[in-house]
């Protein structure tokens, strides 16, 4: 008997799932068996009871994923494969915000010496394009690729600097499916009420903080990065441990990151005089 009819289960918090045209079950279940094993599901079991598609069915496709690079298998796990880190540099070479923002995050890392990072929402949730690690102090858990909330991290709040009319229900969405590992528990977080205020005079400076709500002993500062019709595209951060974040250099690189993504801004078009 054929598998019923699927949709692809979506990461957390993103704005929901993946309906399947009509002709494209096929398909939509492929997607979903690499989502899985992008999220950690690396057994067939596991991937069957993730994504609701068939044993005969799922082991069919992760065969077929393998064969075509998309996955690997290790033994009895699987991971993604080479074809995906591939087309993944393409994606990320293609993106002009990447390419333009560049050499002035270069810039800004030789300037702070530490962590710089350039992010853009995606499906309600951060995904980093670029890190470049600071020179000092631990490494940040943070990768290129890695997702993590908006509400829980500097570079999230700048991205939703203009959308007042998220930032209440964001704020809860992200609560009920609780903080990254390793984040603050949802007792030390800010209340919806203090997040609204928080956001609300982020917004007026242009600049959005982190202040060890997303990692444990981390701080940040973020700007937003704009298009030439002055939406918001991207954000950039830098980002150290406490030793490195006191309250006067939190607030010192306050201007430095607002200029360094005026500068990217402008490269996208924005008129940095309008």
């Amino acid at each position: 008997m054929p598998d019923p009819p699927i949709a692809a289960k979506p990461r957390p918090a993103t704005t929901g799932p993946l309906a399947a045209p009509a002709g494209t079950q096929t398909l939509a279940r492929g997607l979903a068996v690499v989502d899985a094993v992008a999220r950690g599901h690396d057994r067939l079991r596991d991937v069957v009871a993730e994504t609701g598609v068939g044993r005969s069915t799922t082991h069919r496709l992760l065969q077929l994923l393998v064969t075509a690079g998309y996955l690997r298998r290790i033994d009895d796990r699987y991971a993604l494969g080479p074809a995906l880190i591939e087309l993944g540099y393409q994606a990320l070479q293609e993106n002009p915000v990447a390419v333009v923002a560049a050499a002035p995050l270069r810039a800004l890392h030789a300037r702070v010496s530490d962590t710089v990072h350039l992010a853009i929402e995606d499906r309600g949730q951060v995904l980093y394009l670029e890190k470049l690690p600071g020179t000092r102090g631990a490494p940040t858990r943070s990768r290129t690729g890695h997702r993590m909330p908006l509400t829980r991290t500097g570079i999230g709040k700048a991205l939703l600097l203009d959308r007042p009319d998220r930032w209440r229900a964001q704020f809860l969405a992200e609560r009920r499916v609780g903080p990254e590992p390793g984040g603050v528990p949802e007792a030390e977080v800010l209340t919806a009420d203090q997040f609204v205020a928080v956001m609300t005079e982020s917004a007026r400076r242009g600049v959005a903080l982190d202040l060890e709500e997303n990692e444990p002993g981390v701080l940040c500062v973020a700007a937003p990065v704009r298009d030439a019709s002055g939406a918001i595209v991207a954000a950039i951060s830098v980002s150290a441990h406490r030793p490195a974040m006191p309250p006067a250099r939190v607030e010192a690189l306050a201007p430095v990151v607002l200029d360094a993504a005026a500068g990217i801004s402008a490269r996208l078009g924005l008129d940095r005089a309008g």
